[in-house]
Order: C-alpha cells, then structure tokens, then sequence
C-alpha cells in the first residue's frame, strides 16, 4: 500500500500516463473514510475534474471555451449544493446509528492530467479542485458516520469557490465583489456573452499547435475512468520530480533538512512538504 511522504499534488507515474505528467490528489495516510458524505464528495468531484481534464481545452494556452465553463459552472453549482444541502450546523443534532455501523470504504482517485497541462486557466483549477479533494480525505470528518460539519463543507468548498469567482472575474469581466457576494452565480444571460477576446492580449488568443501523441483514446481511459482504490496504487507514488529541494540543496546550506550533514557528502532527496491549507 502506498505511503505518501510530502503534502504536495502527487504524481501518477504509470506508464504513459505519468510521462503525460498525470496526477491524484494526496491522502496522506488516510486511505478511507466511514463518513458516506465524505466519499460521495471526493467521488463526484473527481469523476467530475477528471471529465474536464480530458478536454481539447486542456491542450490549448488560449482562454478555454464556454463548454469547459458550462462543466466548471455545473459542477461548482452541484458541489455547493451538496454541502449547502448536507452539512449540519455545529448547534444542531447529528444523526447517530443505534445498531448499525458502516464497513467503511476506500478512497478512489482519477488521475488527470496536470503537471503538463498547457492552459493556464484549467491547470490552475485543477491544482485548487485536487487540493480540495486532499482536504477531504484527510479530514478529520472521515471518523463520522453520518454527518458533515458546516466547518467540513467551509475547508473543502473554498476551493471551489475560488475556482468560480477566478472563472467568473477573469473570463466573464466581473468585479471581484460582486463575483465574491454570497450567493453569486453566473447567468444564463452571462454564459451566452462569452467573449475572451473582450479582456485578453491577442498574444493570449493564439498559441500553436501541442503534440498530439498524448490524446488518448475512451478505451485506454477506461481503466482511469472507474477509478483506482489508493490500495491499488503503485508503493512509490510521489511528488512531481521538478521541485525546489535539489536547487536548494545546492545553493543554500540552510536548505539541507539535517543540519549535522551540512558538511558531508550525504543531503536529503525528500520533496519539499507543503503544509495544508489553512480553515476558513
């Protein structure tokens, strides 16, 4: 079963998959949940990502088109629902089982394509959505067997959030207050005006043509696409390769992890660890 040592986006290295710069979001070393909201979440969230990820839009520096943020609108609208709908108030009762528990269940991932993905735009979202996921298979909810917490539903949706209001102020010109006022959502009116061209450089509108190797067929997506129990996952599953440990280790003599070491020939190759994300 793999272990994970660093808190960073991790690196589904399989194959051509991991030449592709795939990745799944990091559990740590919290495999599963008993929490039945919780695993509803992070499922429908990444089956979600993972459709968006393999868009044409992913391959393209150009402002993605309006069927990617048609998906990202749906899907913020869905997942607030869900923890608008299902998070309880911390003054209110939770419901609690007399005479039955669940087995619990293993997390599933869908790698997506990530580290090299070459829009700007979708690539940023999916760092926020697969962080968001790390969130909630970590949380401490997970030990609960019904219910999730307005505070489980404030850490794990402010991520998507900030995916909207990005989307909603960067590709549809509005204001950051109005984007950011409760209960904000795109229009219909909105979605149909969408013109990129009315806010970027036309050196954002052009971009040339990406390799064309790495678009993979339904059928060689299938596996990816049922999901994979982290159990099932490969032991060394780490980090991206490219990070700042090896530039730091050979630079600076305060970026080496054990000091006593500084002067010999021994330096750590561990990833640099990325503390969580503070709560809201």
């Amino acid at each position: 079963m793999p272990l994970t040592n660093t808190d960073a986006v991790l690196w589904y290295n399989v194959g051509v998959f991991g030449d592709a710069g795939y990745a799944v979001p990091n559990w740590s070393n919290d495999v599963g949940s008993l929490n039945p909201q919780i695993l509803d979440w992070v499922d429908l969230v990444g089956r979600n990502l993972f459709h968006l990820m393999h868009h044409e839009d992913v391959d393209l520096r150009i402002p993605p088109s309006i069927n990617t943020c048609k998906r990202v609108h749906k899907l913020y609208l869905r997942a607030a629902n869900i923890l608008a709908g299902r998070a309880v108030k911390p003054g209110s009762d939770n419901m609690e089982a007399l005479h039955s528990r669940p087995a619990g269940e293993v997390f599933r991932v869908y790698p997506v394509p990530y580290f090299k993905a070459r829009n700007p735009f979708m690539r940023r979202w999916a760092g926020m959505v697969l962080v968001s996921l790390a969130e909630a298979m970590q949380h401490t909810e997970n030990r609960k067997e019904m219910e999730i917490s307005t505070a489980f539903a404030g850490q794990v949706g402010q991520y998507l959030r900030r995916v909207y209001v990005n989307m909603a102020v960067e590709l549809f010109g509005k204001s950051r207050e109005e984007a950011e006022a409760a209960g904000f959502m795109l229009s219909d009116a909105d979605l149909a005006s969408y013109d990129p061209s009315k806010f970027f450089t036309s050196t954002e509108m052009v971009d040339t043509v990406p390799r064309l190797d790495r678009v993979f067929t339904e059928d060689r997506l299938e596996l990816l696409a049922e999901g994979i129990a982290i159990t099932e996952l490969p032991a060394d599953i780490g980090p991206w390769p490219t990070n700042l440990t090896s530039f730091y280790g050979a630079t600076r003599s305060d970026g080496v992890i054990n000091p006593a070491s500084a002067s010999g020939t021994s330096r750590s190759t561990s990833g640099p660890i990325i503390p969580p994300a503070p709560g809201p």
